[in-house]
């Protein structure tokens, strides 16, 4: 079984903002990150996002900061690229379920700017929460 970590978790208080990591939170069943702009909203009520995915992007844009991408976690040493939506895994205490792979930008970030390209589109996994608790940098991801 594959086990992963989270690295960082983000939020910001409204939709379509970078994220600032804040380190632990609480997931809610059914409703998502609590004080997340996205917290209630249908089938993305949370969103992860590769760390070592992000610190390839960093080589190009340097100051990109964890939250950057609007991701709520970043997850090292887990392949998120394997799962399926239906998929339910861990983190933490928690059960999350895959609902959505990747998303359609309908304009250009900042980041798709500075770079030519922007991960969250092709590699963000939204899940929502099935399980809810206390999640904090550290906990385990998985299957």
């Amino acid at each position: 079984m594959e086990k992963g970590f989270i690295s960082a978790v983000c939020r910001s208080p409204a939709k379509g903002m970078q994220k600032t990591d804040i380190g632990e939170a609480i997931l809610v069943e059914g409703m998502g990150m609590e004080g997340d702009g996205h917290f209630g909203f249908e089938h993305r009520q949370v969103s992860l996002l590769s760390a070592e995915e992000s610190e390839k992007m960093r080589q190009k844009v340097p100051d990109i900061k964890p939250g950057a991408f609007a991701e709520n976690l970043l997850v090292r040493n887990f392949d998120l690229t394997s799962l399926k939506i239906g998929d339910r895994f861990h983190v933490g205490p928690t059960l999350l379920e895959v609902t959505q792979i990747g998303k359609e930008c309908h304009d250009r970030c900042a980041i798709y700017r500075a770079a030519g390209d922007c991960i969250m589109p092709r590699l963000g996994i939204f899940c929502s929460v099935i399980i809810g608790g206390k999640i904090k940098i550290g906990d385990i991801v998985y299957v």
